[in-house]
């Protein structure tokens, strides 16, 4: 397979660039990216060997089979709407878009074409999600009803990229970091998300950028009524020596007990009704790879957290945004 790159504007994009040239199935082709200044970033800090500066040059003169998108997010929908309208399968660094009008053409064109859509939700494949899953599988937590997680960044003001706080290229704290929490909370507990409670933003910790709503919480609920509250703030503390023991942190409240992880624990904290002392699992390996689902989809077999789980978990991440800013309105 042929792939070729769009964007370089936030270094997740990196991974996948990196995983795809090491891909003995793969080829990349081409690398584009039209600004000047962050193609020089990329040559520089990540030695991409950037092809061609004009998106629209780059599909017309170059045969390939996959679309990666590592744009800005306000920008993402476009050239994933104009890499399908090409016959290209897309992949993409979260968010996939930042509008409900977006997404509903990515979906009728995916469908349309036959065309497979992946998404670089790489936090469900991480050695404490699996060990969190197989105990929820197992039956040893019992039946879920309450789940809390935080997954607060740093705001990084003058590291971040400038272009976040600029009007229309970042599209909505909740969408930008939400989707991670959702997609994990569908996968540990195999239900789906099936309300939308509540979602909230406002302007706390970026006082240079006043239009910029860092801070993110929200609300929602599964099939079996199990509630779930999220904080995904731009709220943690600035370049701690130390990993951020809440990075990415769950709680989850089953009928047998209650179990907690983040992102840098080893392992996962469980607590059963009746036991003497706290259980400590250790991480499991990943059995959910973005990439391989992304590449099985082409071949033609059907993943449960393939493209129809992408278009649903996005379109629920970005109502969610709305809700948020139409109060803000």
């Amino acid at each position: 397979m042929k792939a070729a790159f769009i964007g370089f504007r936030h270094g997740h994009i990196v991974g996948l660039y990196n995983r795809l040239k090491e891909d003995p199935r793969c080829e990349i082709v081409a690398a584009c990216e039209e600004d000047a200044e962050a193609a020089e970033a990329a040559r520089k800090n990540w030695g991409i060997d950037i092809t061609h500066t004009d998106f629209s040059a780059m599909l017309r003169q170059t045969e390939f089979d996959i679309l990666a998108i590592g744009d800005y997010f306000g920008i993402r929908g476009s050239r994933a709407i104009a890499g399908l309208k090409a016959g290209k399968h897309i992949i993409a660094d979260k968010p996939l878009c930042t509008s409900l009008d977006e997404l509903a053409q990515i979906r009728a064109l995916s469908a349309e074409k036959g065309l497979a859509v992946g998404l670089m939700l790489d936090f469900r494949n991480h050695g404490n999600v699996a060990a969190a899953k197989e105990i929820i599988d197992a039956g040893r937590l019992g039946e879920i009803h309450a789940i809390q997680f935080g997954g607060q960044h740093p705001l990084s003001w003058g590291t971040r990229a400038a272009w976040y706080f600029e009007d229309g290229k970042q599209g909505g704290t909740i969408n930008d970091i939400a989707i991670h929490g959702l997609d994990a909370v569908e996968y540990l507990t195999t239900r789906p998300v099936t309300e939308l409670t509540a979602a909230r933003t406002w302007n706390a910790f970026a006082d240079k950028a006043p239009k910029f709503m860092d801070a993110a919480q929200l609300m929602f609920a599964l099939d079996n009524r199990c509630g779930v509250i999220g904080d995904v703030s731009y709220f943690a503390p600035e370049q701690c020596g130390f990993p951020n023991p809440f990075y990415w942190r769950f709680t989850v409240w089953g009928r047998k007990g209650v179990m907690e992880f983040n992102y840098f624990d080893d392992g996962v904290k469980l607590c059963l009704s009746g036991a003497k002392t706290p259980e400590f699992v250790k991480p499991s390996e990943g059995k959910s790879d973005y990439l391989a689902i992304f590449v099985n989809e082409i071949a033609g077999k059907k993943e449960s957290f393939g493209r129809e789980h992408i278009l649903s978990v996005t379109e629920k991440t970005l109502r969610l945004q709305k809700m948020a800013d139409d109060a803000n309105a």
